[in-house]
């Protein structure tokens, strides 16, 4: 496989991996609909730091020992979905009665903070992201290059594709935020989203490697 051959067919596979809906897109639309496009762009950007983290993880032989060691794996796989558990039933138990448009500067600061921070343990602390770069980013190295730096380098790839899809998903929120005055239906996507978590958290508990 040439090396154009390899990126176009990465670049394929990926955006297609992108796109498909997940916890990270539930996050992303939540946080956009409901918290606005700032704090919905700092949960983005602590979930694809942790691909990129994960990235660099696998570049250095990490992320093999998830796949080769059952007590490592499972570690993290119930750390992930205590932290999914937990996301979905504040959401689910205690959602929201109103929104408001407006915020101090002081929670600006706090609330983009928090998103980046939940956005990056809810991908650091999901096994299954490594597994997949160890299994999946080899298949796409040319031969005669170096698997860890060039399996880093279209990790970086995958996180520049799920910066635009983030950035996407964004601006399609946003002109629902006038609807988002309605106290009630603040409940219900709140709800809604944490139904959505307790689901992946489900399922990360039961995946095996």
């Amino acid at each position: 496989m040439t090396l154009t051959a390899a990126l176009l067919a990465y670049v394929l596979a990926a955006s297609l991996l992108t796109v498909t809906p997940g916890v990270d897109t539930a996050l992303i639309l939540r946080t956009a609909a409901l918290e606005g496009p700032k704090r919905a762009a700092m949960a983005a950007l602590g979930i694809n730091a942790g691909c990129l983290l994960w990235g660099a993880a696998v570049a250095l032989g990490l992320g093999a020992l998830l796949a080769a060691s059952e007590l490592a794996f499972n570690i993290l796989k119930w750390s992930g979905a205590a932290y999914l558990l937990w996301l979905g039933l504040q959401m689910l138990l205690k959602p929201r009665s109103e929104f408001s448009l407006t915020s101090t500067a002081e929670e600006e600061r706090h609330g983009q903070l928090g998103w980046f921070i939940k956005g990056l343990l809810g991908n650091l602390l999901n096994p299954k992201v490594g597994v997949f770069y160890v299994s999946f980013l080899p298949q796409f190295v040319p031969a005669g290059y170096p698997v860890g730096s060039f399996s880093f380098a279209l990790a970086c790839i995958h996180v520049l594709l799920g910066l635009f899809w983030a950035a996407a998903l964004i601006l399609a929120t946003r002109p629902l935020a006038t609807f988002l005055r309605r106290g009630g239906l603040v409940q219900w996507l709140d709800r809604a989203t944490g139904s959505v978590l307790l689901v992946f958290a489900a399922g990360l508990a039961l995946a095996k490697r």
